[in-house]
């Protein structure tokens, strides 16, 4: 079934400034950007049926087969300094949390933008810092509600895909989508009020994230890698990894991948 604006909008705004579904676009990520510099309110929101060409963490491009929630928030959190904007993804991934436990599934967090299923991938989060003279952040959400076409190919890392459906059974997206903008919301008025600095917020999502304590391997820029254990999150959601000889390294972007204890 298609997704009911109505609902949405009758449940929603207030929380939101406005809601718009479309039934196909590009990139709801590009279309928000687009509108942020043309002046588009805070808390603007705009979700695809369809997604012709969605793109994941590093320019990759994001499956967007039908039935899944693609949606993106534009977000303009004046008083909250500029380093702390990175925690938009990290929220974003405790609403997903608290969404799939809403109906049944429990869900975990792979730093800093995939959301699990064991140790399959339901969602992921892309949140880009759009230019211009007001501070605004887009933040881009790809959930997978229902079950998915058999050829959906697994996501960076080798991380399998799955969906809500594939553990929950038939769910209405309206309700999923009205479940986690409401939970999205919720979290980042308390983060915002907070400067961006919310200490609850931060214990939250670790207690989620399963990177921490696990050996893993970091994809970084050109081609390197960095292999230890995800020893903590700072305080501006950056990955401290340590590494076989004691030294930590501070990871603000990368790809991680989860290793198997031997």
């Amino acid at each position: 079934m298609t997704l009911d604006a109505a609902v949405l909008r009758a449940k929603l705004i207030g929380p939101y400034a406005a809601i718009d579904v479309v039934d196909h676009t590009g990139s709801t990520n590009a279309d928000l950007r687009a509108a942020a510099a043309r002046g588009a309110h805070d808390r603007t929101v705009l979700i695809a049926e369809q997604q012709t060409a969605g793109l994941g963490r590093r320019g990759r491009g994001w499956s967007s087969p039908t039935g899944g929630l693609y949606l993106s928030v534009l977000f303009r959190p004046g008083g909250v300094a500029p380093a702390r904007l990175p925690w938009l993804t990290l929220l974003a991934g405790v609403a997903l949390v608290r969404t799939a436990k809403r109906v049944g599934v429990d869900a975990s967090l792979k730093w800093p933008n995939d959301l699990l299923i064991g140790d399959a991938k339901a969602a992921g989060v892309l949140a880009e810092i759009t230019a211009g003279a007001t501070q605004a952040v887009v933040v881009g959400i790809g959930l997978n509600v229902a079950k998915l076409p058999d050829d959906v190919e697994p996501g960076a890392g080798g991380l399998l895909p799955t969906s809500l459906e594939d553990h929950a059974g038939p769910l209405d997206r309206t309700e999923v989508a009205v479940t986690l903008l409401g939970e999205l919301a919720a979290l980042e008025d308390r983060w915002r009020w907070a400067g961006g600095d919310e200490p609850s917020l931060r214990e939250e999502y670790r207690t989620h994230c399963v990177t921490l304590g696990r050996p893993v391997r970091v994809e970084l820029a050109k081609g390197e890698q960095l292999l230890g254990t995800a020893h903590y999150l700072e305080s501006d959601g950056t990955l401290v990894v340590r590494d076989d000889s004691g030294a930590d390294h501070s990871v603000s972007a990368g790809d991680v991948v989860h290793l198997r204890v031997r």
